[in-house]
């Protein structure tokens, strides 16, 4: 039996159809995907989450890389930055640590929890379990943190010799078992396990409750997950352009602030993220100089103009490119965590160099401020409904 629901991205109501094996369904409005065809089973990602746990311990605690410095060998394990950072810079090295090792953990905790959960119907750390994976996935980046591996590799490599220990390969390992758990994670099948959508009936479905997925007449609390029903995220434009509005502040001092600084045999050399790039293409780094460019540069404008053009666009109610905006806001999405690349390859060096007045990497003052601009953006992306959008969508022939 099939019950019609509301697309969580666009409130168009929808009749779901039955979709086969390696299928999956779309809403036609705004290309949302709905849900994955097939039979609910949660074995797999039980067996991938415990996995990741298990290589959690070899990826954290073995040196990813070892470098031999003036004849000094000095491993860098994946939360040794986090700990060299937190003397002095606190907040950031707990931005780090947060998006390079908590929010992965939590995340597949969480899966485990929400099966237990399930499995002997704990409510409440079923639907706290379900509101973490929601909410933090977007937050696990061991895949940024990878990629400043390795330019942080070709940074030192004219320093010091370099050598691969057994924490790279778990947390290579790691991070392809995190994109196939979190490619399979469902929510939608998890809330059907606990309580098909079929056991309630309803002649109006104006709610489409933000907790669980389910569509239904508008009440206080949704009748499913008992969380608070609202017809739109409250004060979701608001909200959005309060973050924006913040982020756009600090993006001047992020980039006029040096966000490295660099002693050399006594000499001190301070970049910013602008003269970092001229740096390295100066030394024929041009790779390198394209992607630091791109994700520090480029990417946090990007989602600060984009933000701000959608935001306007459904303040002004215009009528017109309803799914261009929807799949600039999806961009938006999937764009923002490659911003913190910056903040993971200042972890990394700070880890590898420190040989004091020879040889020192240490941090500015534009790394706390772009760390807020990371922030700022991740969370007013986050913030704003995307429903919207559609709010003013006229259907034409």
């Amino acid at each position: 039996m099939t019950t019609a629901r509301l697309c969580p991205d666009c409130d168009l109501p929808l009749l779901p159809q039955v979709a086969k094996q390696g299928q999956s369904a779309y809403c036609p409005r705004c290309n949302s995907k709905l849900y994955r065809g097939g039979t609910m089973r949660f074995t797999g990602e039980f067996a991938i989450a415990l996995a990741c746990l298990i290589l959690f311990i070899p990826a954290h605690f073995s040196p990813m890389i070892t470098i031999r410095l003036f004849g000094v060998m000095i491993p860098a394990t994946l939360p040794s930055g986090t700990l060299t950072l937190a003397s002095e810079f606190p907040a950031v090295a707990l931005l780090i640590l947060f998006s390079s090792s908590i929010a992965p953990f939590l995340v597949c905790g969480s899966v485990l929890s929400a099966q237990f959960a399930l499995k002997f119907k704990k409510f409440a750390l079923f639907r706290r379990s379900l509101w973490i994976i929601t909410h933090l996935k977007h937050w696990a980046m061991f895949d940024v943190f990878l990629v400043s591996l390795a330019i942080s590799c070709f940074k030192v490599q004219e320093y010091a010799d370099i050598y691969v220990g057994p924490g790279l390969y778990s947390l290579v390992l790691l991070q392809i078992l995190m994109a196939l758990l979190l490619s399979r994670i469902s929510l939608n099948r998890y809330w059907e396990a606990w309580q098909p959508e079929t056991e309630h009936k309803h002649n109006e479905l104006s709610v489409h409750c933000h907790g669980c997925h389910m569509s239904q007449g508008e009440n206080s609390n949704c009748i499913r997950c008992n969380a608070p029903l609202h017809k739109r995220m409250p004060n979701s434009v608001q909200k959005t352009w309060a973050y924006l509005i913040s982020a756009t502040v600090f993006i001047f001092p992020a980039n006029l602030y040096p966000i490295s600084i660099f002693l050399n045999n006594g000499k001190r050399a301070e970049d910013t993220i602008f003269s970092g790039v001229a740096t390295l293409i100066q030394t024929d780094m041009h790779g390198i100089a394209i992607i630091i460019f791109v994700a520090s540069i480029v990417v946090p404008v990007a989602k600060i103009l984009g933000l701000a053009f959608i935001l306007l666009t459904i303040q002004f109610k215009r009528q017109v490119n309803h799914l261009q905006r929807m799949k600039l806001y999806r961009f938006i999405q999937v764009i923002g965590k490659w911003s913190m690349m910056d903040l993971f390859v200042i972890s990394i060096m700070v880890t590898l160099i420190d040989r004091e007045q020879i040889l020192d990497f240490t941090p500015g003052p534009g790394a706390i401020a772009f760390g807020v601009v990371v922030v700022l953006t991740m969370l007013a992306a986050e913030s704003l409904d995307s429903r919207l959008i559609w709010d003013n969508y006229e259907q034409r022939t």
